[in-house]
């Protein structure tokens, strides 16, 4: 579930999951700095309890326009913003009493819930401060906009090492990707720059698309036939990603045509 202006994240996370049973369910991503850590820790937890423990939170901190322009609060060096946040996040999800006084965060606290159990926690992490941080304290990453060369020479390596530093265990390295199955690739590629042209302009996101070597976002996309996609996929398995979020597009019939082979990928691993 990703966060947007027309709905929560978590509680659209929990209303799939009494709607479906075993689904399983994540968040990318939920926003941290409208959120204090105890308030994220409840939230988190209780929807743990009401979905059998199906839960993966992903959060990041947001991008300066969303924060600064839409909620009117400072972005301040979001990188030890993002580390203290997880210095308290982690063990409030344990439900472990914490006492923890940083430049940002001030929390002093504990959350119980009955029958929840702590979720595993993704970091939105592009550039290499950020990765080090995942890989050190939380259970892996959750990208956007990310390329197959940008994961296997860039966001692997370095997650990778600082879990390995951490003595963590491998990191889930999670991709969010657009993905079609049509036989017109270069209309899909289109209809995204169309929607989503926009985020070439995001410094963040600039550095991944230069890393990749695409102009934007349409020069990441999967998009091609049954065979073209199946090839991308496995490519960005081969790479180190754990796990695809495939974010399907355009009419109903490429839709269905993308589910159609995403599902068969799936059942045959």
């Amino acid at each position: 579930m990703g966060e947007r202006h027309t709905a929560d994240a978590l509680t659209a996370a929990v209303v799939a999951g009494l709607a479906v049973p075993e689904l399983p369910l994540g968040t990318a991503v939920v926003t941290t700095y409208p959120r204090h850590p105890l308030a994220l820790a409840g939230q988190a937890l209780t929807v743990q309890a009401a979905t059998g423990n199906r839960l993966t939170l992903g959060i990041g901190p947001g991008h300066r326009r969303q924060v600064e322009g839409a909620l009117g609060m400072k972005v301040d060096r979001p990188a030890r913003h993002t580390r203290e946040y997880l210095l308290a996040l982690m063990p409030l999800l344990r439900g472990e009493a914490v006492e923890f006084s940083g430049e940002f965060h001030h929390v002093s606290g504990r959350i119980l819930t009955p029958g929840a159990e702590p979720p595993p926690v993704l970091l939105a992490a592009l550039g290499p401060v950020m990765l080090r941080t995942a890989g050190e304290l939380a259970d892996g990453t959750v990208t956007v906009w990310t390329g197959v060369r940008t994961i296997a020479t860039h966001v692997v390596p370095a997650i990778t090492a600082a879990a390995d530093a951490a003595g963590r265990p491998a990191p889930r390295i999670v991709v969010n990707l657009p993905i079609a199955v049509t036989d017109d690739p270069a209309g899909a590629r289109s209809w995204i720059a169309e929607h989503f042209g926009a985020f070439r302009h995001v410094p963040a996101y600039r550095a991944l698309f230069e890393r990749e070597g695409a102009s934007g976002p349409e020069g990441v996309v999967i998009a091609g036939d049954e065979h073209h996609v199946e090839r991308e996929l496995r490519r960005f398995a081969d790479a180190g990603t754990t796990e695809i979020n495939a974010v399907q597009f355009g009419s109903q019939e490429q839709i269905s045509r993308t589910l159609e082979i995403l599902g068969d990928l799936n059942r045959s691993g």
